[in-house]
């Protein structure tokens, strides 16, 4: 069995992933409150701690360890904002841009068998070898861990997204590597499309909620936004909008093409953000109704399943979406790891 402890876990996409590799969670980690609430319905034998990694002491962790057998995994997805490139306004003393250095402390106390990292690209390009991933692969190189980087296309591992992110996995059991995609787009290996996961949800209006189906509601629009969704047509956007409807920002302005756009129903999604069910935000409007997507409908481009229920606030939610890995993407990592520990297990009796 592997034990899963999962640092900076928000709702719990990552969580759920290794969940569905059958991994055993046994807890999260993080500040927010209400992703806390997400984390702790969804995963009831597991422990969630509202714990501020830049204080939490690795003793305590080790003390809630301590009756379980089995290898050990931790997992951590440190906030990636002040590394995307959407976050324009990066700001030097950011303190998350050290979060993942007080990880370290937790790796070098409690020598994990395994670790599994998930950020954006731009991780890699701060400072680089001196920068936040330069210096956690040194303390690995130290620590005598196996690991490989890369950078990946969620939409290759059968999330209907595109969205790339840099994927670290280690290992103190023998060499590993980040596992091959299940995708490639082929009529073989078909990408999963938005109307392959949202396709036969039931209709709503903007402001709207089906209470059949969990967390399928939608956020209001203005009379003006609903007069501009009304006028986008299949996977159109505010390009396509009569001159009257226009904002006065966009006025000879050619940039931030997607905001106010429809999803195409026959292709992965772009990349969910923070607000996306906002239609404002970027391509966010649903398909072929006059509205944005759902908070259901955004969990299932992360690949939630439907029985993960969310808590909080609709902009707490999305946030909480938006923030998540994808949980097919976590899986697949999860799955090359139980292959290893497999592998290793049986080269080790083959070896007496």
């Amino acid at each position: 069995m592997i034990n899963v402890v999962d640092f900076f876990c928000g709702c719990g996409g990552t969580s759920a992933g290794l969940r569905a590799a059958g991994m055993n969670i046994v807890a999260g980690i993080d500040i927010d409150a209400q992703a806390g609430q997400t984390y702790a319905s969804n995963f009831p034998t597991a422990r969630f701690l509202m714990k501020d990694i830049q204080t939490f002491d690795p003793s305590e962790l080790q003390s809630i360890l301590g009756g379980y057998q089995g290898k050990l995994l931790f997992a951590a997805c440190a906030p990636c904002q002040p590394f995307t490139k959407q976050h324009t306004h990066k700001k030097v003393g950011d303190n998350r841009r050290q979060l993942l250095d007080h990880f370290h402390k937790f790796v070098r106390d409690l020598s994990p068998d395994y670790l599994l990292l998930e950020n954006v690209p731009g991780l890699q390009k701060i400072a680089s070898t001196d920068g936040p991933l330069g210096r956690f692969v040194a303390l690995l190189k130290e620590l005598k861990y196996s690991f490989d980087i890369k950078v990946i296309s969620s939409q290759d591992y059968g999330v209907p997204q595109i969205r790339k992110r840099l994927v670290l996995i280690a290992s103190k059991v023998g060499d590993i590597r980040v596992p091959v995609a299940t995708h490639d787009g082929s009529e073989e290996r078909p990408y999963l499309t938005v109307w392959d996961c949202i396709g036969d949800l039931p209709p709503i209006e903007a402001g709207g909620i089906h209470h059949s189906v969990p967390n399928h509601q939608a956020a209001n629009l203005s009379d003006l936004n609903k007069e501009r969704i009304r006028n986008t047509p299949i996977n159109g956007g505010r390009m396509d909008w009569p001159a009257d409807l226009g904002l006065r920002c966009h006025q000879g302005h050619s940039g931030h093409t997607d905001v106010y756009g429809r999803m195409s129903k026959d292709r992965p999604a772009s990349a969910l953000s923070t607000r996306c069910i906002s239609l404002s935000n970027g391509r966010y409007g649903h398909p072929t109704q006059d509205r944005a997507i759902s908070v259901r409908e955004a969990a299932r481009l992360q690949t939630f399943p439907d029985d993960f229920q969310f808590q909080g606030t609709l902009i707490s939610m999305a946030r909480q979406i938006g923030n998540a890995v994808p949980v097919k993407l976590a899986e697949a990592m999860g799955r090359e790891v139980t292959r290893h520990l497999a592998l290793t297990d049986n080269e080790a009796v083959e070896n007496g």
